[in-house]
This record gives C-alpha cells, sequence and structure tokens, in this order.
C-alpha cells in the first residue's frame, strides 16, 4: 500500500492522531483502489488496533469509531455510502476512500512549485472537478466570491506554503463543507447532501393528478 499525494496532503490538515491511524493501518489497506470501496469495517478488530497496548484501552464502542471516521469525512479522506450516517452502527458497512483512486499521473506538474498564496491565485479547475466528483459533491460550481473568501482566509496565514496541487485540494474541501453545512440555501436534499435548486416549476404527484382528473371531464352541454 503506498498512500499517493492527495492522501498524504489530507492527512497533514488538522486531525486527531488516532484519526490518521484508522485511516492508515484500519482502512487504506484493504481498500479496493479501482473503487474505493474499503473492506467492511469491522469495529471488534478497529477497537483493538486503536487501543493498541494502552491498557487503559479508550476505546470501548463503535460510535467512538464513527467521531474518527467523521474526521476523516470532514478532511475528504472518507465519505459514506448512502443510506448510512454517522449516528448509527456502521459495523459492517463499507466506507467509501475517494482520494486513493485518485489518477496522479495527470496532476503531476502541479507538485512541482509550492507557493503561499496570492490575490490572484484560482484554483486548477481539471483537478479540482477530479476531486470534487471522487468526494461525492453534487453541487461543484463556484463562483468569485467562493474563491475571494477562500483568498482572503489564506492569505491572513502567510507562513502557510503549498503546491498548486494541494491548494486546489484545500479549495475542494472548503466547497465541500459549504454544500454540507445546513445553512446552505436554497436546497435540494440529495442523500446527506444539499444542492441549489434550478429555477422552474415541479408539480406534485397530487397536483399532476389533479390537473388529470378535471382534464379528463367532458363539458355539459
Amino acid at each position: 500500500m503506498t498512500l499517493n499525494d492527495a492522501e498524504r496532503a489530507a492527512l497533514h490538515i488538522p486531525l486527531a492522531n488516532d484519526a490518521r491511524v484508522l485511516y492508515c493501518l484500519g482502512l487504506r489497506p484493504d481498500a479496493n483502489e479501482k473503487t474505493g470501496a474499503s473492506a467492511p469495517l469491522d469495529y471488534r478488530a478497529l477497537l483493538t488496533l486503536l487501543n493498541a497496548d494502552n491498557k487503559d484501552a479508550p476505546y470501548q464502542r463503535g460510535r467512538q469509531i464513527n467521531s474518527l471516521l467523521k474526521q476523516l469525512d470532514s478532511a475528504g479522506l472518507v465519505t459514506l455510502v448512502s443510506g448510512t450516517d454517522f449516528e448509527h452502527s456502521l459495523n459492517g458497512q463499507q466506507v467509501m476512500l475517494p482520494l486513493c483512486k485518485l489518477a496522479q499521473s495527470a496532476f503531476e506538474t502541479l507538485h512541482s512549485t509550492h507557493t503561499g498564496m496570492t490575490r490572484h491565485w484560482q484554483p486548477d479547475n481539471a483537478l479540482y472537478k477530479e476531486l470534487t466528483a471522487l468526494m461525492g459533491v453534487i453541487d461543484s460550481d463556484f463562483d468569485d466570491q467562493d474563491v475571494g473568501e477562500f483568498v482572503a482566509y489564506w492569505l491572513g496565514r502567510p507562513d502557510a506554503v503549498f503546491s498548486l496541487f494541494q491548494w486546489t485540494q484545500k479549495f475542494a474541501y472548503s466547497m465541500r463543507k459549504k454544500r454540507l453545512a445546513a445553512g446552505y440555501v436554497p436546497t435540494r436534499r440529495v442523500g446527506n447532501q444539499t444542492t441549489k435548486v434550478a429555477a422552474g416549476v415541479e408539480a406534485d404527484d397530487n397536483a399532476r393528478k389533479l390537473v388529470e382528473k378535471y382534464a379528463a371531464k367532458k363539458p355539459e352541454s
């Protein structure tokens, strides 16, 4: 098993070390690199891994593992499959590791130069689309305001120096966080995400039935 650059960059953002252990030793070794699917989660084995030789055994319950998985989800390293959530047991379920299947060869040049944030920075569009697709972001469109907010945040952190790949990756994470935010409006619910609703009118089933009912009646002579 070899972590790619995208995974290594994601593991360097603020995360609990136990979350990193869970990803690197508990999830990644048995993940399918073509589909990104993990092996079915085995809470007992994962608890043993996380506790290691700690006599106090701080990890006792599946919900503690879910808490670490949620951290990995916020970093874009893990996503849930449809029909699952962090509030219920994931024992025996699979999670997705989207970054493990990212094709690196097409973006090698983006790793060559490391720079601080600049006022006129823009993400690499091809990489951004690839990353957001792998992360399961439904509405990946962004505008100048989204980029401006990201640039303004990082201009205040002049010590941060990353490659264009890593900057674009961070921007993709920030957009994913926005799309998962509860206050994102206007919204349409798709799974556990929200996405913008295109302008238009949709008739629900009841309205459609009423239209069909009255359209079928012939006027009395």
